[in-house]
């Protein structure tokens, strides 16, 4: 129990961090109105929530054991539905393509650093 919830722990201070930074970004340097800044820290959640679920799958780093296919195309699908929602705006105000893939490379880095994190953290238990 002591490894579940210090690596949960882990993961979501890493979250918190670079969420708030994301927003940061879009509220103070890109100086978004609150309109878009919502849709935009959706897409970073849904898109950064689903690949936590690949890093939390194994000890190693995430390409060391294949995820199962539903598993990899439910979390594919589920991505892909979430981009296509906030930038054409179904429900919710449009965010355009540029500020989706700023989104996704912020999820894609994170995702790295956190699985380069998480590695050496689980060889202390």
């Amino acid at each position: 129990m002591r490894l579940v919830l210090s690596i949960a722990t882990l993961l979501g201070v890493i979250g918190v961090i670079f969420s708030f930074s994301l927003f940061y970004i879009g509220e103070g340097v890109l100086d978004l109105p609150l309109k878009i800044i919502q849709p935009f820290m959706f897409l970073k959640l849904a898109v950064a929530g689903h690949l936590t679920i690949f890093l939390t799958r194994t000890r190693g780093h995430f390409w060391s054991i294949k995820p199962g296919s539903a598993l990899l195309w439910s979390a594919v699908a589920t991505k892909v539905l979430a981009t296509l929602i906030v930038i054409y705006g179904w429900l919710v105000p449009a965010i355009g393509w540029n500020l989706a893939l700023l989104v996704w490379g912020w999820s894609l880095v994170e995702f790295v650093v956190t699985d380069f994190i998480k590695v050496p953290f689980f060889k202390q238990f």
